[in-house]
């Protein structure tokens, strides 16, 4: 489209236009005219498809331009936001001490006595966090894993004379390192049929940690977990797992000792004092304090030889070394304090189960944890199967088959719950001593065979 256009000689280059009766005629739809407005319906069309058409032919003034739309921001409950904010140090506590309140609670049912007090404590903070009532993270939970978990090692394990230990427990001693046999064997097994390769690097360190697991404890999990190095999502998801496995497993053993008879004369406990019985369940306010400061050395001198020693990996191992070897050679003061340090660990222990089951989260399990929870199925059942073979081949009563499995796959508390539900006084306090002598080993153990065995599988 042309236009002429013509400039007056004066200085200020007004420009003037033409006359209309001087324009030259322009068709309506020339060429140039046809193709610019063409573009421009395509370009209005195209805006108002896509939703954001804003265009108008003249561009109004910044003066009479209105303001856009107030927005009215309507805040809704958002269901991932926990009840107890993680920051709420007072309600977070609150809520691990019920918890592991209500699983101590829980062993004097039938079903509680079943599964165990840390199991259920572990099923209920498990609850609390996917229901919304508690995080799946906080702070507390860092305090109870650096501080109050290294603490409660040292109060487990003041009786862990060991030999008092192989005096006493006898033919369950032999049952239970079948048992620990039985579980490295179930271990090799099942990490060579589920290798758990979604896990990556994590895969060969969970193996090691369930092994330690179920010749230890969850004491011995953790250590484990913490000295190879294995991610927090892992570790929680694989713990989640072995859970339900357990509380299967823990059934299925009451399940093949229903037809094995209770006691009929409780035998005198070889001179050891359980926890229970000392002063009709009254707490001894000096050795629980002394056994409380003796801890807190344990644990700083074990900190201490760590870092010396530039060990990395975490001071859990260090802690049980030293405290092995404590109770070893100071055995009768060690014995002393050994009561009300086992009432408070037990404690510290249900808040620690609390923590694990409401660190893990659900979706997490459902993403992670197949192939673990396919693995630790496999290395439970070669486990029954071989302590159940071998220990028939020796000769041994079911019932201290059964007993030494479930202190290998659950350590000292679910064995005492075992023995006691069973009617088997006489191996009450035996299974205490096996399970702590599982605890003593395991982290040692698990840690051996992940460095040198299975990584390299």
């Amino acid at each position: 489209m042309a236009l002429d256009f013509t400039f007056s000689p004066s200085p200020t280059r007004r420009r003037s236009l033409p006359s209309p009766a001087a324009r030259p005629y322009v068709p309506l739809f020339s060429h140039h005219s046809l193709s610019t407005h063409l573009r421009i319906s395509h370009l209005i069309t195209r805006k108002i498809k896509l939703g954001n058409f804003n265009w108008s032919p003249t561009k109004p003034s910044p003066e009479k331009r209105k303001p856009p739309p107030r927005s009215v921001h309507v805040r809704a409950l958002n269901p991932s936001l926990p009840i107890i904010s993680p920051s709420d140090n007072w309600g977070t506590w609150t809520a691990l001490f019920a918890a592991g309140a209500f699983g101590i609670w829980s062993e004097k049912t039938k079903i509680g006595s079943t599964l165990s007090g840390a199991l259920v404590s572990t099923l209920v903070g498990l609850a609390a966090s996917n229901v919304g009532l508690i995080a799946c993270e906080a702070p507390a939970y860092q305090v109870v894993l650096e501080f109050l978990l290294p603490l409660a090692v040292p109060l487990l394990l003041f009786r862990a004379d060991m030999r008092h230990v192989i005096q006493s427990t006898g033919t369950l001693l032999l049952a239970f390192l079948i048992g620990s046999v039985a579980t490295t064997i179930g271990t090799l097994v099942a990490f060579f049929l589920v290798p758990m390769r979604s896990l990556g690097q994590d895969s060969w360190k969970i193996a090691a940690a369930l092994m330690g697991r179920h010749i230890g404890g969850a004491v011995n999990y953790v250590a484990i977990a913490d000295a190879l190095g294995v991610s927090s999502s892992v570790l929680a998801a694989g713990l989640a797992a072995d859970n339900v496995i357990c509380a299967v497993y823990f059934t299925t053993l009451f399940a093949l000792a229903a037809n094995v008879p209770p006691e009929r004369e409780p035998r005198p406990s070889d001179g050891v004092v359980n926890v229970e019985s000392n002063g009709g369940n009254k707490l001894p306010v000096l050795e629980s304090a002394t056994a409380l400061a003796v801890s807190f050395a344990i644990c700083k001198a074990g900190a201490f030889l760590t870092k010396y020693l530039g060990v990395q990996g975490g001071s859990l191992p260090a802690i049980t070394a030293i405290v092995v070897v404590l109770a070893t050679t100071f055995p009768k003061q060690f014995s002393h304090l050994a009561p009300g340090g086992e009432a408070m660990a037990l404690i510290l222990m249900q808040i620690f189960f609390a923590v694990v089951g409401a660190s893990g989260s659900i979706w997490n399990v459902i993403s992670t944890a197949p192939s673990i929870f396919l693995f630790a199925l496999v290395q439970i059942a070669v486990h029954l199967a071989v302590i159940l073979g071998v220990g028939k081949l020796y000769g041994l009563e079911l019932k201290l088959l059964l007993l030494a499995s479930n202190a290998n796959v659950g350590g000292p508390t679910t064995a005492c719950g075992m023995a006691t539900a069973k009617g088997w006084s006489s191996l009450v306090v035996p299974s205490i001593l096996a399970g702590i002598f599982g605890i003593a080993i395991a982290t040692f153990l698990g840690i051996g065979f992940g460095v040198k065995v299975f990584k390299y599988m």
